[in-house]
């Protein structure tokens, strides 16, 4: 089966008075729109490791991730969607929720494996499928040159330039592309990265691991709210408000924290009057299945 899916990612402006009051025009790209579980930068992550898996004729897509992990729950979508035989490796114990329901539904066999073992991928992936020639390692949350070169991609898609673009950073392949593309088309923008793991200026060093020419770009770390997959109450009530007002959906692990720092970078004159701003919605809403006792 081709590897091919129309992108559906409009623009849309986001209208609100903290940013009416300062004079900034800012809009978000609606990558949640792109499919319904092969969501946002998952499905441009995926989209040539697919094509790559189907050159090399591998059949059996094996990748890694948490217990509420959206790559994992991509890729099992994706492998069924286009005929690939999907296994998760998932990280700790065995255990059931929404997200590895959603995982089996689409025909993904899951592995759990202890956090020390979790830590050497390479060597599980031997360890279970090295004598599998039609096996296809991808990484955890799809990090890869190529999905890097698919992340890239959306730049082509912008009709305006922007001042700065916010992009929410997990394993910083996102932002690498994005920053890629913005360096191919010679665009003046500046990327702002929102790390969503305590402590994340390491994501830096996984950055520019990717990128094709270095460049400056901006990473504020300081709206991890705890840490990976950790909100507080404040962030919570943001993305309550935010759904209720603009009736689209972001999740608590990644888009809520970097909306959440654009608001308040606004509402700290961080930006120049006249500035506009793109925030990237990356798609990931099933990360709310893993809060949704949170939000009663």
């Amino acid at each position: 089966m081709q590897i091919n899916l129309e992108i559906f990612s409009p623009v849309q402006q986001i209208n609100h008075k903290v940013f009416a009051e300062r004079d900034l025009s800012v809009f978000i790209k609606r990558e949640d729109l792109i499919h319904p579980i092969i969501s946002g930068n998952k499905w441009r992550k995926l989209k040539y490791l697919l094509k790559k898996a189907q050159a090399q004729n591998k059949t059996h897509l094996i990748t890694f991730g948490g217990a509420f992990s959206n790559h994992l729950l991509a890729t099992a979508g994706a492998g069924a969607r286009f005929g690939f035989k999907t296994t998760g490796i998932v990280r700790g114990e065995e255990v059931n929720n929404d997200t590895l329901f959603m995982c089996r539904l689409h025909g993904m066999k899951l592995i759990f494996t202890d956090r020390d073992n979790y830590r050497d991928k390479p060597n599980l992936f031997n360890r279970f499928f090295g004598n599998d020639d039609q096996a296809m390692f991808i990484d955890e949350g799809g990090s890869s040159p190529e999905a890097a070169q698919g992340c890239s991609e959306l730049v082509d898609e912008l009709s305006e330039t922007y001042d700065h673009i916010f992009a929410a950073c997990g394993t910083g392949t996102m932002s690498a592309g994005i920053i890629n593309g913005l360096t191919s088309h010679k665009l003046p923008t500046t990327f702002n990265g929102v790390p969503v793991f305590k402590n994340g200026g390491f994501i830096r060093n996984e950055i520019d691991k990717l990128l094709t020419t270095g460049t400056d770009y901006q990473l504020h770390t300081d709206y991890h709210f705890g840490g990976y997959g950790k909100a507080n109450d404040e962030l919570i009530s943001f993305i309550k408000t935010f759904v209720a007002e603009t009736g689209i959906l972001i999740d608590p692990i990644y888009t809520g924290k970097m909306l959440y720092a654009l608001y308040d970078l606004a509402a700290k004159d961080h930006f120049k009057p006249g500035s506009k701003i793109l925030a990237i919605h990356s798609g990931g809403i099933w990360g709310l299945l893993g809060m949704k006792d949170r939000f009663d």
